[in-house]
């Protein structure tokens, strides 16, 4: 097991350097000057020589390389071209929104779409079973950034249940809770249903092992079956799915930020490539990245703890 933990962190680091590598290319190797694209048309020679200087761009290619990854590694991310303001601070700054958002989009995801999917492998071929695939798929083919559109519409602007834009302050955790409400729905709504077939098609797999019929022919009920023995192997999938999902979820919190006006990492990732400060994407896309090799790390690792088949061949 420590092995197979030390390979996953090796490929994850492997993972980084090779994003730092083609960050620095996308920045400092193509094309146009960034310092004359964030300026504009308008700034002087000395402005832009000034803004070349502070972005380093004024030395070596080799250097910038060496100073550009060296400082990515020890976690310094550069400086905010507009504010002066570290981007590491600033990114620390909205990373917990974003943290907050994806974490309540996947919990209320499990807690609806885990029931969906054993209530429709309980009955498989059934009325009910029938119905929850018609609704998952529904929420499957609907976009988070329409979810959130006509979420926006419906629950803040005609009904005014919710509010509408923000995060709420950060000093009253209730209100925060009620800024958080739209947008997980939004982000989740999908995974809702995409959990729900996928579970749906892991128990009716379990539930045909022959331990299971083992188990029935000793007169264990239902219930017990489904839920004690046929649940903890049918949710292996589940995590593997949330690990490697962890980009398109992010992804999808990138639109509904915006859509809600959420100081998370994609509003910032956003505001940051409209104004062409450089130093901000290239810091958001690094974290972005470094939260999903993390993510996919930790769903490797719980689903060698939950899966005996997988340790085994550890």
């Amino acid at each position: 097991m420590a092995d197979y933990i030390l390979r996953r962190l090796l490929l994850a680091v492997v993972i980084m350097l090779v994003t730092i590598i083609i960050l620095f290319a996308l920045v400092y190797v193509i094309p146009g000057d960034p310092a004359s694209i964030a300026l504009g048309p308008r700034a002087t020679s000395e402005m832009k020589a000034e803004l070349r200087a502070r972005m380093g761009m004024d030395q070596p290619l080799p250097m910038q390389f060496v100073r550009f990854v060296g400082n990515a590694v020890v976690g310094d991310l550069g400086v905010d071209v507009w504010s002066k303001r570290p981007v590491t601070r600033i990114v620390l700054e909205a990373l917990p929104h974003t943290l907050a958002l994806a974490g309540s989009a996947i919990l209320w995801a499990l807690l609806v779409g885990l029931p969906l999917g054993c209530l429709a492998a309980a009955r498989p071929d059934g009325w009910v079973d029938r119905l929850i695939g018609v609704v998952s798929t529904l929420f499957i083919a609907m976009p988070s950034f329409v979810v959130a559109i006509y979420g926006l519409l419906l629950f803040a602007v005609k009904l005014k249940w919710l509010p509408a834009i923000g995060a709420g302050p950060p000093d009253q955790p209730l209100m925060q809770l009620e800024h958080l409400l739209l947008p997980s729905f939004a982000v989740g709504l999908g995974w809702v249903g995409y959990l729900a077939r996928l579970v749906r098609a892991s128990m009716l797999e379990v539930l045909g092992q022959g331990h299971i019929r083992t188990f029935r022919a000793f007169g264990v009920g239902e219930p017990r079956i489904a839920l004690r023995f046929a649940l903890p192997i049918a949710v292996v999938p589940v995590v593997s799915v949330l690990g490697v999902g962890v980009g398109s979820l992010l992804s999808g919190a990138v639109l509904v930020e915006i859509i809600f006006a959420r100081p998370g990492l994609g509003k910032l990732t956003f505001d940051a490539v409209v104004s062409r400060n450089f130093p901000v994407v290239t810091g958001t896309v690094l974290v972005t990245t470094a939260l999903y090799l993390t993510c996919t790390v930790l769903a490797d690792l719980v689903v060698a703890r939950l899966d005996p088949r997988v340790r085994a061949s550890l």
